[in-house]
């Protein structure tokens, strides 16, 4: 049940993407390396005051969206209700998310789909490297340490309500 939840779960990653760029990828301006932003904004494809109001507005739902399905998916779904258990279990998802978000998102979909090259940014690369990708990846392992307590303590909280 548990491959199957986090199949669901990276899944709603998937969706969150590109719900935010439904109308073109430069509505998700904020995902590219800054010499891409730069550019849009010189060529007048996109201004700094709008990229940053999108990614406020994507990153704000983007976190509300995926905290409450984690919190649902542990605490109501898997009925959870001990901190170690749901710790690892919040571990478990934000690891395989962010291993997901690397090699699915970065790398496969956005390096190799001509839907994310941005007109008169082409000879700008914006696909992340594997080195920037590992290192990426790796600073964001030990924040989902921390990251998981959060989320653990917050199921207990949930299950108390529940």
């Amino acid at each position: 049940m548990i491959v199957f939840q986090l199949f669901l779960y990276c899944m709603l990653f998937t969706a969150m993407v590109r719900f935010s760029v439904r109308g073109g990828a430069v509505n998700g301006l904020y995902f590219y390396p800054k010499a891409v932003q730069e550019r849009a904004f010189q060529i007048g494809i996109s201004d700094r005051d709008t990229m940053a109001k999108k990614r406020k507005r994507f990153m704000t739902a983007f976190y509300i969206v995926m905290f409450t399905a984690l919190l649902l998916i542990i605490a109501v779904w898997n009925k959870v209700s001990t901190f170690k258990t749901a710790y690892f279990q919040a571990l478990l998802f934000l690891e395989v998310m962010n291993v997901y978000d690397g090699i699915v998102i970065d790398k496969l979909w956005v390096g190799h789909s001509k839907f994310w090259v941005l007109k008169g940014t082409e000879d700008i690369p914006f696909v992340q490297t594997w080195r920037q990708v590992l290192k990426k990846r790796s600073f964001l392992a030990v924040i989902w340490i921390a990251g998981a307590a959060i989320v653990a303590g917050a199921v207990i909280l949930l299950t108390k309500i529940v």
